[in-house]
């Protein structure tokens, strides 16, 4: 039995089914999540008959580093080979096709970004992505399939394991805005969230932990319902539908009506914002009719802010947004009363910014670059 990713709740039922205290999947729980040790040996906290039991009956398979991208920034991508059959592999038409041809297995990508006092680390929640936003190179590569819930915790563990020697901050960040709409992988993205979020597993606050979707109506609302849930951000991207059906598919299924009429209804906590994501592509959604209609379209909302995203580039047909065009797209916003806040990415020199995560392969620096 796979163990990464189960639950205390499973855990305390695979001992019992073992044979063993129910208290020990509580221990096995601390051991993986709370202390990562991934090794059964290395849970010393465990009788020895039982560590031996845990090696032939289960197993802890952490996602397997296939390279590292390392940037003049600092930042690391993380390129992780996946097995093809996890998850429920969805299409398996095309994974059986990838085989034919001899490529590598399914892959999925993670970000870690070190900088003063934190880091940050963006995950993946699906290999590839059906949503096919124009403007992102991950919607070149479809959907694959969906991760399980310990691929998308493994993708936290394993950087903060392997940066722990070269010193990690005090505060970790995490930002699900990888491949993959996480809405649309509901069950094994609340399953890792609960898990991150856990005192008792990884210990992640919820003020440090953003959910970032492309504004899945209904997923929206069965996260709003949650108990322990992240922050939410919705990439808009867009001032009116014409735009956004063009740049972004799932407006015609999700149009900015309904979008936004759930967010009127989203339960902010008290420390909370919505934030709205809004890539910034030079002549197409950045002039001032654009941020005039952003506005507009936000006034109804409490407590929200957005984040302008310079486009980063890829093999696609656009442009950058020029800095005038960021500032005065920013300042319209402001002074119409929607907190505006320019974010521009990381990594973009090993394709690990925002829209770039499409598996590509780039000249590499090397790993000592943190030291």
């Amino acid at each position: 039995m796979e163990l990464l990713g189960k639950s205390l709740e499973e855990l305390r039922a695979f001992c019992k089914e073992a044979g063993e205290s129910e208290y020990r999947g509580e221990q096995i729980f601390r051991a993986l999540y709370r202390e990562r040790k991934f090794a059964f040996e290395a849970m010393t906290n465990l009788p020895l008959a039982l560590r031996e039991k845990l090696a032939q009956q289960g197993s802890v398979s952490l996602p397997k580093v296939r390279q590292r991208y390392v940037s003049a920034d600092g930042s690391v991508r993380y390129l992780f080979g996946l097995e093809s059959g996890a998850a429920g592999a969805n299409p398996e038409a095309k994974v059986q096709r990838q085989q034919e041809k001899g490529t590598p297995p399914a892959a999925v990508e993670a970000v870690f970004m070190p900088s003063e006092g934190r880091q940050t680390i963006c995950i993946s929640t699906q290999a590839g992505c059906a949503v096919d936003c124009q403007f992102c190179l991950t919607a070149q590569l479809g959907l694959i399939r969906n991760l399980s819930a310990g691929e998308i915790i493994g993708q936290v563990l394993v950087p903060l394991q392997e940066m722990q020697d070269r010193g990690l901050a005090e505060r970790t960040n995490v930002v699900l805005m990888g491949q993959g709409e996480p809405l649309l992988n509901f069950e094994n993205v609340m399953a890792a969230l609960r898990i991150l979020l856990d005192p008792e597993g990884v210990g992640l606050s919820p003020k440090r932990v953003t959910l970032s979707t492309s504004g899945i109506v209904p997923g929206i609302e069965r996260l709003a319902k949650e108990e322990m849930r992240p922050k939410l951000a919705i990439s808009l991207n867009a001032s009116c539908d014409a735009q956004r059906d063009l740049l972004m598919p799932i407006n015609r299924k999700y149009p900015l009506k309904d979008l936004l009429q759930t967010c009127r209804g989203y339960p902010l906590r008290t420390w909370e914002h919505l934030t709205f994501e809004y890539v910034m592509l030079g002549g197409i959604n950045d002039v001032a009719v654009d941020a005039r209609r952003v506005a507009k379209l936000l006034a109804p909302l409490k407590r929200v802010k957005v984040n302008l995203i310079p486009w980063n580039p890829g093999a696609l047909p656009y442009k950058e947004s020029s800095e005038e065009a960021i500032e005065n797209f920013r300042r319209i916003l402001t002074e119409r009363g929607v907190p505006a806040f320019v974010r521009y990415s990381r990594g973009r020199d090993v394709m690990a910014a925002c829209g770039q995560l499409a598996l590509n392969e780039v000249q590499n620096r090397p790993l000592t670059i943190l030291g």
